[in-house]
């Protein structure tokens, strides 16, 4: 059974975008494994608490995320 777990920041996503992971990574497994993977994908999205999580030993934010994303854009 072909599984995928998608792990994002708490209160990030809509559902219409959470519908929009599992469509398309069940799209993406049909395609790699053909059409009997359709019926035994899994997809899960966990959303993760804020501050519950940290890269290279920091714990991050929800606000530390908004900045880079808004630093991000700036540079753009």
């Amino acid at each position: 059974m072909p599984f995928a777990n998608f792990k994002v920041p708490e209160k990030t996503l809509t559902p219409k975008q959470k519908e929009e992971i599992v469509t398309r990574t069940t799209e993406l497994y049909v395609e790699i494994y053909g059409e009997r993977a359709r019926n035994n994908t899994m997809v899960l999205v966990e959303e993760v608490a804020d501050g519950g999580w940290g890269i290279a030993g920091d714990v991050l934010t929800l606000a530390q995320l908004g900045e880079a994303a808004r630093a991000d854009t700036l540079e753009a």
